[in-house]
Formats: C-alpha cells, sequence, structure tokens
C-alpha cells in the first residue's frame, strides 16, 4: 500500500498540480490510515471494505480533532480510493459511499455505573430537599428527559398506573416515556410527603418545585447536581445532560435497539442517537483492552 500511496501523491503534484503543502497534509491522512489498516490486519488493498474505513474515522474521532481536519481526511480517502479504482489497482471503491462529515461531534462524557448509583444516594431523604432532588435524579436517570422538560413536568403528565409520563419536547412536540419502578417509588414519597411542604399555599402544577411554589430554573438544577456530585467524589464535570447521556448509553450497552432510545429521547433525526453507539463500542474496546488475556 506504501506504493500505492506514492504513486497517488506524485498524481496530485504532477497532474493535480497541487501545492506541496496540501501534498504533504494528504500524505500524513492517508499514512496514519494505512498504519491503522495493517494494525488490525489488513495487509493489502483487496481486504479494505467500507467498514474497516469507519471503523478508521470512529477512532480518528476520539481524538478530538477539529472538524475541517475530520473533512479533510473524508476528502483525502475518497480522492485515493477513486485514484486506485481508476488506475484499476481495485475492482471496487470502499470509500464510495463515505459522506464528509458536517462538523463531526464529539463523544458525549458519560458517567460509569457507580458513579450513577453514588449521584443517587448523595442527597439527604430525610430532609424535604433531598428527598425532591432525589426524586428529580431517578427520574432523570430512569428516562433521560432534558432538564426543561423534567423541571416544567406536571403532576397531571405523570401516570403511576402505567409507568408512562408526557413531556414536550424541542419544538413542542409531545412524546411518551417510560419510567420504572425505583423511580416511581421516589416520586410517590415526593408528592405524597414533601411535595406540599414546597407548595405551601401555591396552586401550581408543575410536579418538583422549588422554594414558595416556584419552579425550579435550569441553573438551579445544575446547581444540585454539581453540589452532589462533588459531595460523592465524582471528579469528572457533571451537569443534567451527561445524565440523559448515560442513560441512552447504559440502555444501548445492554441490548436496547437504537430505535427506541431515539423515541424515549425524543430525537428527531436517528442519526442524532447514533452518536452514543460509538461511546458503547469505544467502551467495549477498553473493556477487551483491560480484561481479555490476549488483548
Amino acid at each position: 500500500m506504501k506504493h500505492d500511496l506514492e504513486d497517488y501523491l506524485n498524481h496530485l503534484i504532477t497532474e493535480k498540480g497541487l501545492a506541496a503543502n496540501s501534498v504533504s497534509a494528504y500524505g500524513r491522512d492517508l499514512s496514519i490510515l494505512i498504519r491503522y489498516l495493517n494494525s488490525i490486519g489488513i495487509n493489502s488493498l483487496e481486504e479494505i471494505r467500507l467498514e474497516s474505513l469507519l471503523s478508521f474515522l470512529n477512532d480518528q474521532a476520539q481524538l478530538h480533532l477539529s472538524s475541517a481536519t475530520n473533512a479533510r481526511r473524508v476528502t483525502t480517502i475518497k480522492g485515493f480510493f477513486k485514484f486506485l479504482k481508476s488506475e484499476k489497482r481495485m475492482i471496487d471503491d470502499p470509500a464510495q459511499m463515505l459522506e464528509s462529515p458536517r462538523g463531526w461531534k464529539r463523544l458525549p462524557k458519560t458517567l460509569s455505573l457507580s458513579d450513577v448509583d453514588r449521584l443517587l444516594d448523595a442527597p439527604d431523604i430525610s430532609r424535604p430537599l433531598g428527598m425532591r432532588d432525589k426524586a428529580m435524579i431517578e427520574l432523570l436517570y430512569a428516562t433521560g428527559l432534558r432538564v426543561s422538560e423534567l423541571i416544567f413536568l406536571k403532576t397531571e403528565d405523570i401516570n403511576f398506573e402505567t409507568g408512562v409520563l408526557r413531556c414536550f419536547g424541542k419544538g413542542s412536540k409531545e412524546r411518551l416515556v417510560p419510567f420504572g419502578s425505583v423511580s416511581a417509588k421516589w416520586m410517590k414519597e415526593y408528592i405524597l410527603k414533601f411535595r406540599p411542604h414546597f407548595l405551601k399555599k401555591s396552586q401550581n402544577s408543575i410536579f418538583f418545585l422549588g422554594q414558595g411554589g416556584k419552579p425550579l430554573t435550569r441553573q438551579a438544577f445544575w446547581k444540585t447536581i454539581k453540589k452532589y456530585a462533588k459531595k460523592c467524589g465524582i471528579h469528572i464535570p457533571v451537569y443534567p445532560h451527561i445524565i440523559r447521556h448515560s442513560f441512552a448509553t447504559h440502555l444501548l450497552e445492554r441490548g436496547a435497539d437504537l430505535r427506541s432510545v431515539q423515541l424515549m429521547l425524543g430525537h428527531a433525526d436517528i442519526s442524532t442517537t447514533q452518536i452514543y453507539t460509538l461511546v458503547t463500542r469505544e467502551r467495549m474496546k477498553q473493556l477487551y483492552h483491560q480484561h481479555h488475556p490476549r488483548a
């Protein structure tokens, strides 16, 4: 493959008239690709498939490179394999179906299961504020709600008999989301014993209330999450959306299908949900290298 690379770079100089700096950048990108392919046991052009190239690009996405660098690499790969096919060095072009990224997304950060457990156990449930926070965090992890959906959830939108709640996401789109028995237990405890403490004389139908019976703000809930993360010794930045990321990732790791997770999260496009499959793939790689005797 190195010989093919040299021929392609000469082609760019002599026939395409590209500047030396551009050709040098393309050469670096393709050298990185070839080293990656060799590392996974691919040593000839005939062995390269679209899946191999996607695996390489996903691997590179972990490096948090700029969107311009990622886009250039896709363009470089497509150009290289187009050249090889035109020169009849390959029958099929494995890069033909690659799409240039529109500013690649970084992988969302997630909490481990042990971090989630510690965060859920952090509130002091003997106090009204602690019980409210406990119920909120339990529900957030049980459903993957956005924080705005959580703080504006109304009592009439929760059906404890069916274990389903109704929320309104982006663009006021309504969706139904299931919640489990554990979160239901804490929500019932909160609404029966502690919500009246916050409600007082207010007639507010918002389920989770702040002092004086008013809805919580996003900022207030963010500070709450941050406080509990610090209390239980979680050392990565914790914010409400990381619980949503963790919800989706943990579901997929345990076999949930992508379409169901998309519906629960309220994503209009399944490509938005697909980012979580990269997280689970990366975690599987880490577990493999950590535990496999021949990793």
